[in-house]
């Protein structure tokens, strides 16, 4: 089975993408309601994707009308994005070691990428430098763990079980890719919380997207504290974080 570079097996005229991409407008639209993002605010996308599969693939760079605000930041090379969207800046980097300044921008965004980065330390480690370099808000999603389908995988229920069960089951179907806490590690509402917590993130609030009643995504946004208290933050905040 082939993997692309969305960690996605589905095709893209698929049942399954067409989905995704409802989905994804959905959590788009619930990014802008809750944030309240004006036009004139930086935002840092992170996590965009080389993957061109799908039309929805780097879906805030395609829908967001104020292309100029945005930085796209990500581990593959997406520096097409430049040419397709004009304005629009990027930046290769490591989500886990960003190369900006405390609060440089007013929001960060990041959608399904959290399940991607490694061990639980290595998602505190990615939220944590996602809220160094936010001004304003960060907005952040992921699957929901307790969905009944795997949507990497398509496989029903079989993530329920412990971990090394559901990779067990993953390689022999020939799905190696995901058969490591590197490549995939899902969370719960729960665990989500708990990160927020530990990452020290101000205001925070769990809400999700459902599909066909059951919560399928999980949203986490979380907002400064008031204005006045930004400059202090920014001297106080480390421009690494150790872990």
């Amino acid at each position: 089975m082939k993997i692309n570079a969305q960690y996605s097996l589905a095709d893209p005229g698929s049942l399954a993408m067409k989905i995704a991409g409802d989905q994804r407008r959905r959590m788009y639209e619930k990014f802008l309601s809750l944030s309240a993002i004006a036009p004139q605010d930086s935002v840092l996308d992170l996590g965009v994707t080389s993957d061109r599969t799908y039309s929805h693939s780097n879906y805030f760079e395609l829908w967001y009308p104020h292309k100029d605000r945005i930085t796209a930041c990500g581990l593959d090379d997406a520096s097409f994005l430049e040419e397709t969207y004009p304005g629009l800046k990027f930046v290769r980097a490591d989500g886990r070691a960003l190369p900006f300044a405390n609060l440089q921008f007013d929001y960060v965004h990041s959608s399904a990428v959290l399940e991607h980065v490694g061990d639980r330390s290595q998602q505190l480690r990615f939220i944590a430098e996602a809220w160094r370099v936010a001004r304003k808000g960060l907005f952040l999603t992921t699957p929901n763990r307790w969905f009944p389908v795997e949507f990497h995988t398509t496989m029903p229920l079989v993530h329920w079980l412990p971990p090394a069960a559901f990779q067990k089951i993953c390689r022999m179907r020939g799905l190696d890719f995901f058969a490591t806490i590197d490549h995939l590690n899902l969370l719960s509402a729960g665990q989500l919380k708990e990160l927020a917590k530990d990452a020290a993130l101000d205001h925070t609030r769990i809400t999700s997207v459902s599909l066909g009643g059951w919560p399928s995504n999980l949203l986490l946004l979380a907002k400064r504290q008031d204005e006045r208290i930004l400059h202090a933050a920014s001297k106080n905040l480390s421009t690494s974080v150790m872990l």
